[in-house]
């Protein structure tokens, strides 16, 4: 039987995620190299291991002990790397992060700014959806997670970083921006865009809202704060989505952010690793490096408790933007959250 390392490792990832193209994703490679790693490998060993039907990938019988060999295989070789990553300390070294769509707004700052500081660390960065980190999480091949509130379990360990407020945006020409303060109750007859069920934002939203006793109007469920963003310029209904994706719209006058009553919700950003992960030197570094940098050089780092899900509302140190502002104008005290 000749197989070898890579084969392995490229079909463990296709076999967890049953998809070449999220595999392809996850190990940084393209979607052929990949499907041409597993055709060798079932080749040498002389056996189907996968079958696809439509877009979706079935492990075989053959393919289901390869995989169970393959795991083994896998924690063997990552506690190798994070062996030979402290011997070599951060002149060189594997990291691999995984982020929520949301965060990949101001990720790749922080990248940026960890990379300048430690050239030699090769960095893989995943974006995917809150389900998708609890999964990356779960299979133990990521270093660490940016995300919003992880889910209450002694297997993770969540370390709160950045201030994530969650306001209500509007077209600049929509009746309740007239309003200097928006009732509540003045939402039950809108639309919302909202993002799909399961998503952080979704969550904390639908905790809000349940708590006073309402249920918004769903006009279109979408996957993407973009998409969100798009649909309510084009006048589809407001929506509900996290401020650090809404700095150049607001910038730019494109969008504005309604004082509703009790908003912005105040969430937080979190960095987020398995409580059994031997963080390797890059990785430690890097959560190091989040925690200390993130509150100085982001936008919002320095905004003070506006409104944690479940307390009062306020809003210290959150933006408003209103028509009776003017595009590019603020309200005195208000701070913009694109610098």
């Amino acid at each position: 039987m000749h197989l070898t390392l890579r084969q392995l490792t490229i079909f463990n990832a296709v076999a967890r995620h049953q998809s070449f193209s999220r595999a392809a994703a996850e190990l940084c490679l393209s979607q052929p190299a990949v499907s041409l790693q597993v055709r060798q490998l079932e080749q040498n060993l002389g056996l189907p291991l996968l079958e696809q039907l439509g877009k979706r990938v079935f492990l075989t019988g053959a393919g289901q002990e390869v995989f169970r060999a393959s795991r083994g295989v896998a924690q063997q070789l990552q506690e190798l790397k994070q062996a030979l990553d402290e011997i070599q300390g951060l002149e060189r070294g594997q990291l691999s992060v995984a982020v929520a769509s949301t965060v990949n707004y101001f990720a790749p700052r922080l990248l940026a700014g960890f990379s300048r500081r430690h050239p030699g660390v090769h960095i893989c960065l995943t974006v995917t959806n809150r389900q998708g980190l609890l999964e990356h999480l779960e299979q133990n091949d990521i270093d660490v997670a940016l995300m919003g509130q992880p889910p209450e379990t002694g297997d993770l360990v969540a370390e709160a970083f950045l201030p994530n407020p969650l306001v209500v945006i509007a077209r600049p020409d929509h009746p309740l921006t007239e309003a200097r303060s928006v009732p509540l109750e003045a939402l039950r007859g809108e639309t919302f865009l909202l993002r799909e069920r399961g998503s952080g934002t979704r969550s904390a939203m639908e905790r809000f809202f349940g708590e006073h006793g309402m249920t918004l109007s769903t006009g279109m469920e979408m996957n993407t704060n973009e998409a969100i963003k798009q649909g309510v310029e084009a006048g589809l209904g407001l929506g509900i989505v996290s401020l650090h994706t809404a700095g150049l719209e607001l910038e730019m006058g494109r969008l504005v952010t309604l004082e509703v009553e009790g908003f912005p919700i105040l969430r937080q950003w979190y960095v987020v690793h398995h409580r059994g992960k031997r963080l390797s030197q890059a990785a430690q570094a890097f959560r190091d490096f989040v925690l200390r940098e993130a509150p100085r050089d982001l936008p919002g780092g320095n905004t003070s408790p506006a409104r944690a899900e479940g307390d009062m509302p306020g809003t210290s140190g959150i933006m408003r933007r209103g028509p009776t502002q003017g595009r590019g104008q603020q309200r005195q005290g208000s701070t913009s959250p694109g610098r």
